[in-house]
């Protein structure tokens, strides 16, 4: 089977790819990536789920050495509303959003039914483990392999860059959750599969301190109407206002116009 392809129950049929923003999305519900991960999984083939929203293809967009690297993912999916309006205004239009802070949730769950584990990595001391007990806690059953937050700039000392790796070889989970930010966090997943390919990679930013309860996750209704970015400018202002409201917005304001006058020409 390939990576265009979906399991589902057992079957598999061609997943269709929608184009947009540098990046090729698979165009699934957050139900059918859960599947196809635990039926991977138990088929013993790992992978990596990428999760590009706005901010992602906008830092991507100027490093096409990068882009390049994260085409290589098995699994691309949109996290962003803005992304799946520009899908549809395109005519081509993404049927979910899925996002790393809820697939956590979701695909954990999945993982304590099929008895597959989980590992955390990423965030500040504590956080990791607190985020795995959590979960297992919520969802009974769960196998949590371990956890670890390595130190700051640990990515710059190829002895830390061991240790990270060697934990997760020693720890052999089915899942890794990896909550960095972006490209840090997927810069290492794609060295993390050199030593350990049979697991699946999540590239989850925040979602591990929020597991934790140490990053309050926006209200439902925000997420819904594409908000929840205003929520976390609303706790970090000094950290993320270049990025969301210099950066990000013009961004997605001209990727929304480049769509419709595509649609409109064609």
């Amino acid at each position: 089977m390939t990576l265009a392809d979906k399991v589902s129950g057992g079957s598999t049929y061609p997943v269709k790819k929608v184009r947009l923003a540098g990046f090729s999305f698979d165009n699934l519900t957050e139900q059918e990536v859960v599947d196809h991960i635990i039926n991977e999984s138990g088929a013993g083939r790992g992978g990596w789920v990428l999760t590009p929203n706005i901010d992602i293809c906008r830092q991507a967009s100027r490093d096409p050495e990068l882009t390049a690297q994260l085409r290589e993912a098995s699994l691309t999916v949109a996290d962003g509303m803005p992304l799946l309006w520009a899908a549809r205004a395109n005519g081509t239009p993404i049927i979910a959003r899925v996002t790393g802070s809820s697939l956590i949730f979701t695909l954990s769950e999945a993982a304590a039914a099929a008895g597959r584990s989980v590992y955390f990595l990423g965030g500040a001391q504590g956080v990791p483990e607190l985020a795995g007990q959590n979960l297992a806690n919520r969802y009974p059953g769960l196998k949590v392999a371990g956890s670890d937050a390595p130190p700051f700039a640990f990515e710059e000392s190829a002895e830390a860059m061991g240790q990270v790796e060697a934990k997760v070889r020693s720890a052999a989970p089915d899942i890794v959750y990896v909550g960095m930010g972006f490209p840090k966090q997927e810069k290492l997943i794609i060295e993390l599969r050199k030593v350990l390919p049979s697991a699946w990679y999540i590239g989850c930013g925040a979602a591990i301190p929020i597991v934790a309860g140490s990053v309050p996750r926006a209200p439902e209704w925000m997420q819904r109407a594409g908000l929840e970015w205003l929520h976390r400018l609303s706790k970090e202002p000094k950290r993320l206002f270049r990025r969301y409201v210099i950066e990000d917005l013009p961004f997605a304001i001209s990727l929304l116009a480049q769509t419709k006058f595509m649609r409109k020409s064609n």
